[in-house]
């Protein structure tokens, strides 16, 4: 690789959902680049997602100790420079990244456009097409490296293996299995638990469901689904990361809201179903390479506003509701289709 960098530092901190659309990315990159060495700077938590990527090491970044502000940035900068990388590749763009480049001069850095002025007209209406994917967004700051990427025919890693604890919480089943992420970050990106309910209902009938999700609310609204109905088991607190995405990857469908959850699946090559609230696909954070009839949108003729923000933490009275718009019929037989 004349002229090019031999080891690149992929800053891309949080959230779980955009760390997860780098791996793609980052599977493509290695792939075209097989002497290429990544060290991906992130939250330890994420470490597993690039666990099958054998070019790609994960430094972690403690933001809330040993990291934390300037003099932590700082401490930070020094433990890269004993890395002796050749080139800096932000994903993430905050603040935070910007102050750490600054400790990091000397080094080819480039950064990811977040596209935020055609995102603005995007949420406000002045617009409405597909904007450019986060995932492209990605790549296109490793092609400003001299790094040509191609997302068109992806790889994904094999289904992995299950230990024996995953054997016992998931028990036997001879029926196609489908994973239901029915939680998002935001009221307006989430499908009502009500209908997702009669969702799962429908689907337990033929296939074992799997639920996942995380805090204590949470929680008891998914035992509370899983204790409705047969063929329905709550993952949630019983498997570690890595079991997790050892079962995503046998999975045959995931049903998802725009959240996480989505990301992991597609990033292992998972057929993902979406369900969309006041955000929409159009922003660029769908999940990697599935068809547009995966994405399930409300109706625009009754909330035209739509999408009322890139991350749907807001959004106008009433818009709450606007999945509602998409039938359980229509989520259970866009599902069956795909089975």
């Amino acid at each position: 690789m004349p002229n090019l960098p031999k080891h690149i530092l992929v800053i891309r901190l949080s959230a779980m959902g955009d760390v997860a659309m780098t791996v793609p990315v980052l599977r493509a990159l290695t792939q075209a680049y097989p002497e290429l060495k990544i060290t991906v700077l992130t939250r330890g938590f994420f470490a597993p997602f690039f666990r099958d990527l054998k070019q790609v090491e994960v430094l972690s970044a403690d933001l809330k100790n040993k990291h934390k502000g300037i003099l932590g940035l700082y401490k930070l900068s020094k433990e890269i420079k004993a890395l002796h990388i050749d080139a800096v590749a932000d994903l993430h763009n905050v603040l935070r990244s910007n102050i750490l480049k600054l400790f990091l001069i000397g080094k080819p850095c480039k950064q990811i456009n977040k596209g935020r002025p055609e995102k603005k007209a995007l949420t406000t209406g002045k617009i409405f097409h597909q904007l450019k994917t986060t995932h492209q967004r990605y790549a296109d700051v490793f092609q400003n490296l001299g790094f040509k990427i191609d997302l068109s025919n992806p790889n994904f890693p094999e289904k992995s293996t299950l230990n024996k604890n995953c054997k016992a919480v998931l028990g036997t089943f001879k029926q196609k299995q489908i994973g239901i992420a029915p939680f998002a970050a935001h009221e307006g990106k989430m499908y009502p638990l009500a209908l997702m309910k009669e969702v799962i209902q429908a689907l337990s009938k033929d296939y074992k469901v799997y639920l996942f999700g995380g805090g204590k609310k949470e929680m008891d609204a998914l035992n509370n689904m899983a204790n409705s109905f047969e063929n329905v088991t709550n993952l949630a607190g019983k498997l570690t990361l890595n079991e997790e995405l050892d079962l995503i990857s046998n999975l045959d469908v995931m049903l998802s809201m725009d959240s996480g959850n989505a990301h992991i699946a597609a990033m292992l090559g998972v057929k993902v179903i979406t369900i969309w609230g006041v955000t929409h696909p159009y922003a660029g954070f769908a999940p990697f390479n599935q068809p547009f009839d995966y994405l399930l949108t409300p109706d625009r003729a009754k909330f035209p506003k739509i999408p009322t923000s890139i991350y749907g933490n807001k959004f106008p009275e009433g818009y709450e509701k606007a999945a509602a718009t998409i039938t359980p019929s229509v989520v259970v037989n866009t599902l069956k289709s795909i089975l």
